[in-house]
């Protein structure tokens, strides 16, 4: 196979592009746009809240159009005015908190769009190969595909192997390896093949495919609204009835206190009662959440799922390339009694220079840092290489007469014709009991020593997993290793728990139990044997690289295929779960604050004594009622960065968590509101003085 170097690699632009920054011109201006085009009813009545919101402003208006026939430009119309203009624009700014979520996600998805193109496709019939379009194939059609052409359709590689361009999908410019028979055998429809030749099986129909979900799902334009999100929604539409009632029954409460409200104050009361802030940015929240996983190359194909991560309370992890480096990296030497370490230095050097294993490059990397061996000059024309062969499990060196073996403890121990003693006997057993793997080095009939190859688990994984057991969430590890290999790795990389030589079906079954007894599980995976479990899993990732079988059972999807983007996925979804708490915690609590300015502000003149609760001391009843109002709309656009960008997720527990969003949210949406309303009236105050003086 052809070597693609980076010179051959031909340009693609990314699609995987940087998110756009968050008050980005264009997308400012397209959110604009929307936002209006949002007011109409049948967009609005998805969101109850907003719906009160604008028919407030749809009778407000009303009515500021009956003052002006009536009587002419005269106070009341002008307060009608400014409550009529600020409703509109919660309305708008809540809106345009939805459209700027949903226009980050267009923004990718328009990026995806310009590489559906309906290219000319190699269809293999049972008489001749004929070229069709791209968009004629249907599941089932078999297509060959060489290099430089483009994959016209999701399938499954079923001949051949190809290095393959994806780029355009996943951000990444490396070419990657795509072949029959393995756990790499899934292609996507647009990706571009590279070198060889491959014969690929359509999976998707038009329309169906990889990029079409992609497209769709970042769009927001098939987002289905989590179960918590729709519980939520419930209880705001409840509590916006509740207090359309209680606004119902002030008016003749009012007409048997002598006192006059207007409906311009009635509809101000109703929309300060109901939990605007939180109404008018639940969308977003969810929205911006699965874009924040795009932005981290996950592709969530289901809302749902998302949501479920930030409620996982046990995380199932492969073993090798998640917590460990995937390749056995060579550790220490042993050598045998009466066996110089610089002999079997030299030896385990010199046997592996024919290796181009990870494990062979690993030794030779040891014997020059760890024992300071340098290239050793000799006779390359008297000697011969033995390459490893899955018969003889050895690999090797001739020189002359002199022949150096690697390998199997029992191979290398029969190559020899020499018995391992007791005490070499034990290193092999230390070595295998600490969970790595001993290679046997000889030289002719003598047994040199041991080599030690060590399954690296990878760098700061034992911190990430404790941050996850800080949170509550249990993580157990998956491997085929025995049980004493899996019980060394799992105390090395700080798992709580360990699944040794599991096989699909235990796999399955091992989620299955857990589900069983009430518990959210999350689990990532690549290959078909994978697929059984990932079904069963209420978070399933699958690697992009893996199976089409592990794809169609995850719901979500790592472009990077990097299996430890799984405990991203998590603090994701508790991040949404986080922001979404927070908020809600501080738009209930701020409406404290809009009472204290309202309900005095309505029945002072009525009921004297009510100025005990004007704690804010605001000029007048009209300036209180227009300052909570403009209040009321304009923290929603001051808090749409932290909706869209999310609240940081800190490895705590759930308690620990709750207090501090209490402390910070609860209290702060108390204080602030007062402040705020306070500022405002002041504002308020002095414009309207300065209108007075001219």
């Amino acid at each position: 196979m052809k070597q693609i170097t980076d010179a051959e690699t031909p340009h693609i632009p990314l699609a995987k592009a940087k998110a756009p920054s968050l008050w980005n011109g264009d997308l400012v201006k397209s959110s604009l746009k929307q936002a209006v085009w949002k007011l109409s009813f049948r967009k609005l009545m998805t969101n109850p809240v907003m719906f009160v919101v604008e028919i407030g402003a749809i009778v407000t208006t009303g009515e500021m159009l009956r003052y002006l026939i009536s009587s002419g430009a005269t106070p009341t119309f002008s307060f009608t005015l400014q409550i009529s203009l600020w409703l509109w624009l919660t309305v708008l700014f809540a809106n345009f908190a939805e459209a700027m979520a949903e226009g980050r996600g267009k923004a990718h998805a328009d990026e995806l769009r310009k590489m559906r193109t309906d290219s000319v496709a190699r269809k293999i019939t049972p008489d001749a190969i004929v070229e069709v379009s791209a968009s004629d194939l249907n599941v089932g059609d078999e297509v060959i595909v060489s290099a430089g052409e483009v994959i016209p359709a999701d399938g499954e590689v079923v001949y051949g192997i190809a290095t393959v361009d994806e780029s355009a999908i996943t951000g990444e410019s490396a070419p990657v390896i795509r072949e029959s028979g393995g756990d790499r055998s899934a292609v996507t429809g647009g990706t571009v093949v590279l070198s060889d030749e491959i014969r690929v099986r359509v999976t998707a129909e038009k329309g169906e495919s990889f990029l079409d979900k992609m497209i769709a799902l970042i769009e927001a334009g098939v987002r289905q609204k989590t179960p918590n999100e729709i519980a939520l929604a419930l209880l705001l539409s409840g509590l916006s009835m509740i207090f359309l009632i209680v606004v119902v029954t002030v008016s003749p409460f009012a007409i048997y206190s002598h006192a006059h409200v207007s409906v311009t104050v009635l509809v101000a009361l109703l929309v300060a009662l109901i939990p605007t802030t939180i109404g008018g940015l639940l969308s977003a929240i969810g929205i911006s959440g699965m874009n924040r996983l795009y932005e981290k190359n996950v592709v969530a194909l289901s809302g749902r799922a998302v949501e479920a991560a930030g409620d996982v309370s046990i995380i199932l992890l492969d073993k090798t390339g998640t917590l460990t480096m995937g390749a056995r990296q060579a550790a220490n030497l042993f050598p045998a009694r009466g066996i110089d370490v610089m002999d079997l230095a030299q030896a385990a050097y010199m046997s592996s220079l024919s290796d181009e294993t990870p494990e062979g490059r690993s030794i030779i990397s040891l014997c020059k840092d760890k024992y300071s061996l340098q290239n050793i000059n000799y006779d390359d024309t008297t000697s011969e290489t033995v390459e490893f062969s899955a018969q003889t499990k050895m690999s090797g060196i001739d020189i002359g007469g002199k022949q150096i073996r690697k390998g199997a403890v029992r191979q290398v121990a029969d190559w020899a014709g020499e018995k391992i003693n007791d005490e070499l006997n034990q290193i092999v057993e230390d070595v295998s009991k600490s969970g790595s793997t001993p290679l046997l080095v000889a030289e002719s009939n003598k047994i040199l020593g041991v080599i030690e190859l060590k399954d690296i688990v990878k760098p700061g994984i034992k911190s990430r997993l404790s941050m996850l057991r800080a949170a509550g969430i249990k993580t157990v590890m998956i491997t085929g290793d025995n049980p004493i290999t899996a019980a060394a790795i799992a105390e090395e990389a700080g798992v709580d728990d360990y699944l040794a030589e599991a096989t699909p079906v235990s796999k399955m079954e091992y989620v299955k139990s857990v589900r069983a007894e009430g518990y959210m599980v999350a689990m990532v995976g690549d290959g078909t044997n994978d697929a059984p479990a990932l079904a069963n899993a209420d978070v399933a990732v699958a690697m992009n690289t893996g199976t089409m079988a592990a794809r169609q059972a995850g719901n979500m999807i790592d472009l990077d295929s990097n299996p430890t983007k799984l405990i991203d996925i998590v603090e994701a979804g508790k991040q949404i779960l986080i922001t979404r708490g927070a908020l809600t915690t501080f738009s209930i609590v701020n409406d404290v604050a809009k009472y204290f300015a309202i309900i005095p502000a309505m029945f002072v003149v009525a009921y004297p004594g009510l100025e005990v609760l004007n704690v804010m001391h605001l000029a007048s009843p009209e300036s209180a009622i227009l300052s909570a109002i403009i209040f009321n709309a304009l923290i929603i656009p001051i808090l749409i960065p932290l909706a869209l960008k999310g609240i940081r997720y800190q490895a705590k527990s759930a308690a620990s968590i709750l207090r501090k969003n209490l402390l910070v949210y609860g209290l702060g949406g108390l204080v602030v509101p007062f402040i705020g309303i306070k500022l405002i009236d002041l504002a308020v105050t002095a414009l309207h003085l300065v209108s007075l003086a001219r």
